[in-house]
């Protein structure tokens, strides 16, 4: 091979990951400014102080989200076809379960975006029209998809369009975030991750307390050196040992609220005051 051959093929490669970095970095702002239309901010919570992001945190890791998030569409693109297929034998339409979740903090105040998962749960209903007990709704089929984490998959896209990432605290439900004290609440100071400290510290097998503790420790110094031993870490437990996909014998985990008051943490009237402000957030 002469020179001039080594020099075309050098200029090839350069001009592909050229086309495949502009395609990225595309597709990424698209989905993101797609994405912000559907965001919006607790305006009735307590304002929390904001927290100075690092070097790596507000440039590098995003870039490395992208580049993360992308490669698995691509080298899981089979097994996202897959899933969905069995999903929608199995389970019906829709596919996925879309749900609101509290994320990073604007100004002292959760944003609330939209995290995408895959269907466990059928849609049963008593004769009021009220959905039943996830003990009933969540099928075998759910509970395998749960115990793999394959239900996580498409919060891939939640991690191009910016509204996650691959590490950070789980966003919790905005019913829990509300029973959340202000320093617990820093938490959505960082962007909500697939992953996190807490989950490879327990997960669901931990109290809330504890879960709490960890997100907050992870925000102390996040790291791309922090995130790659989480994410080895997730994989040995999540996929490999399985661990803390549940809470003891419950189908799901237990609500934050109904974990304080089943506890005496928290008073009935407080509780119920707790849970109308996280519907008129939701609304």
């Amino acid at each position: 091979m002469d020179i001039d051959e080594l020099m075309d093929k050098k200029k090839m490669i350069v001009f592909i990951t050229g086309i495949v970095v502009v395609a990225t970095a595309t597709i990424a702002c698209t989905l993101k400014k797609k994405a912000e239309k559907n965001i919006y901010r607790a305006e009735i919570v307590e304002p929390v102080q904001p927290r100075k992001m690092g070097v790596y945190e507000k440039y590098i890791k995003r870039i490395v989200d992208v580049i993360c998030a992308i490669s698995a569409i691509v080298v899981f693109s089979p097994l996202y076809l897959c899933v969905a297929v069995l999903v929608k034998q199995k389970l019906g339409s829709p596919v996925l379960f879309i749900q609101n979740r509290p994320g990073l903090m604007k100004n002292g105040k959760e944003t609330i975006f939209r995290m995408y998962k895959f269907r466990t749960m059928t849609d049963e209903r008593d004769e009021n029209g009220e959905l039943l007990s996830d003990e009933v709704r969540l099928t075998k089929f759910g509970k395998w998809l749960r115990s793999t984490s394959l239900d996580e998959l498409p919060e891939v896209f939640n991690i191009l369009n910016g509204t996650m990432s691959v590490i950070g605290p789980r966003p919790q439900l905005v019913r829990d975030m509300v029973f959340m004290t202000n320093e617990q609440r820093k938490r959505h100071t960082a962007k909500p991750g697939l992953s996190g400290l807490a989950q490879i510290n327990g997960r669901n097998d931990i109290n809330w307390e504890d879960k709490l503790d960890w997100d907050l420790k992870y925000i102390e110094k996040v790291s791309f050196l922090s995130d790659l031993k989480i994410v080895i870490a997730t994989v040995m437990k999540a996929f490999v040992k399985r661990e803390g996909i549940t809470e003891g014998d419950m189908a799901t985990a237990e609500d934050f609220g109904d974990y304080l008051l089943s506890r005496g943490k928290i008073e009935q009237g407080r509780y119920e005051q707790k849970q109308k402000q996280a519907k008129c957030i939701l609304t």
